[in-house]
């Protein structure tokens, strides 16, 4: 494995904790309120730009997220054209599954604020946080190929100058 990728992976995994404890704020001071059930758009200027400090607040979730959402995508694309293991292919390709769920669930958040609505959005979060420290830490343990050619290349016969 590259020691990019890892770095990448390492980045996109920290990032998504960050974005879960930004968002957690969020949702405990009701941030997502001030946007009145008008995802995507909020308060503010066109509906874009934050009118107060709670709207900012939920504009700077959602661009955490935006940029969170991206990384995802680059590490699991990463994952899938590198010589990567199976294993961190798919915790990346979990991830990015579930991700668009976990958009729609945030929209959710605005529209039926409430506990449910709340566990269910931090369970998909919970749910692509636990996929990528699964793939980072076997990116970081793994060998780089995975068992099938590891197989292959020790089964092959010794050569006559050996």
């Amino acid at each position: 494995m590259t020691v990019r990728f890892r770095r990448l992976l390492a980045a996109t995994t920290a990032l998504t904790f960050a974005l879960i404890l930004l968002g957690v704020y969020t949702g405990a001071v009701g941030a997502g309120l001030t946007c009145a059930g008008r995802w995507p758009f909020c308060d503010g200027w066109l509906g874009l730009f934050p009118a107060n400090w709670m709207s900012f607040i939920e504009w700077f979730h959602r661009f955490v997220a935006m940029i969170t959402g991206f990384l995802i995508l680059g590490s699991t694309v990463g994952a899938w054209r590198g010589s990567y293991s199976k294993r961190v292919k798919y915790a990346t390709g979990i991830a990015l599954a579930v991700l668009p769920v976990q958009v729609l669930l945030g929209a959710n958040t605005i529209f039926n604020f409430g506990a449910v609505a709340q566990v269910l959005h931090h369970a998909a979060a919970l749910t692509i946080l636990t996929a990528l420290v699964a793939g980072t830490a076997w990116a970081y343990t793994d060998t780089g190929t995975d068992a099938e050619s590891v197989r292959t290349e020790t089964s092959a016969p010794a050569s006559a100058d050996d």
